[in-house]
């Protein structure tokens, strides 16, 4: 399932159209190479450059991001101190890219969440937010494959921001929302509509978790990197053809919103990823609707965030 990342990243600066942060900014990945198997923390080194290895930097570092998560601030601190040495860089050619959050205890997921993808369907905005989830195990890396299902005929594609959760909290209120919020990071909600929109009694979790259905990536880009995640350039390409284009500017509930309703009926825990919606142009509302085949490349870029590239196989 995973791939060398070599094609990826070749076609990553080829493609890019936005500028990300420079090494400043804390750019958190989970990576593997040749010699350093399972899963290490790095940091990006700026924009298409190496990563940092942050457990050569500190060797009681967890090698996790879930466990980087869970120590919270210590770890955090440990992280800034590396972003600001001079240290030893992996070249990019060299490491295979992990999904930032692998096996989180929950992927909350929300529809029908921007203002332009209800117009596309000319339905009303939802006055609550709409959730669903999927499985952990259907998180992939930033530059792994996805399989198509032989259970499906009908894949589609779904450019969105993820948030992920640094800091566990029930029933938090939306003022204080952004103290639980690790990061952002690009995701891909796959989506198998014949399974979402027909089969199973209409229940959409089916069509959307099967396996490799939520590739996430490149990194974890730290909130105080961002300057405004609520004004995001968002968009979808397939083959090269840009098919979803717009700004995070359209969400109908932003992250505090989402944070505050989604806790009120679960506990969020450090590592939960929570995927925030997509804009319009998914194949299944085209005319005539377009589905994903076998050899599509798929790349969903969000500005200040990064690119992710995933081929269909």
């Amino acid at each position: 399932m995973l791939v060398s990342g070599r094609r990826a990243l070749t076609t990553l600066l080829r493609t890019q159209r936005w500028r990300y942060q420079p090494a400043r900014d804390m750019r958190l990945v989970q990576f593997q190479t040749a010699h350093l198997k399972g899963p290490h923390l790095g940091l990006e080194s700026g924009n298409g450059g190496g990563v940092i290895n942050l457990n050569a930097f500190d060797p009681t570092l967890p090698k996790t991001m879930m466990e980087f998560l869970e120590q919270g601030e210590a770890t955090f601190s440990v992280a800034k101190r590396a972003l600001g040495t001079q240290l030893p860089v992996l070249a990019r050619s060299e490491v295979t890219f992990l999904a930032p959050v692998t096996r989180p205890d929950k992927v909350v997921c929300v529809g029908m969440n921007y203002v332009d993808h209800c117009k596309e369907q000319n339905v009303r905005m939802p006055k609550e937010p709409i959730i669903f989830s999927k499985f952990a195990s259907s998180i992939v890396g930033p530059y792994d494959d996805i399989l198509l299902p032989s259970e499906s005929q009908e894949v589609d594609w779904e450019v969105e921001l993820a948030v992920v959760i640094g800091k566990r909290g029930k029933h938090i209120k939306a003022t204080d929302a952004m103290a639980h919020v690790a990061g952002f990071t690009v995701a891909h909600d796959v989506s198998a509509r014949d399974w979402q929109m027909r089969r199973n009694g209409k229940q959409w979790l089916l069509g959307k978790t099967f396996d490799t259905f939520c590739p996430l990536g490149p990194a974890l880009v730290t909130k105080d990197s961002i300057a405004d995640p609520h004004n995001l350039k968002i968009c979808c390409r397939v083959n090269g053809e840009v098919v979803q284009s717009s700004n995070t500017n359209q969400m109908v509930f932003k992250t505090e919103e989402l944070i505050a309703w989604v806790s009120q009926f679960v506990t969020l825990y450090p590592g939960d990823v929570i995927l925030t919606g997509t804009p319009p142009g998914v194949g299944v509302f085209r005319k005539p609707p377009v589905f994903l085949k076998k050899g599509d490349e798929v790349q969903c870029e969000i500005e200040e965030v990064g690119v992710i590239i995933n081929k269909v196989v």
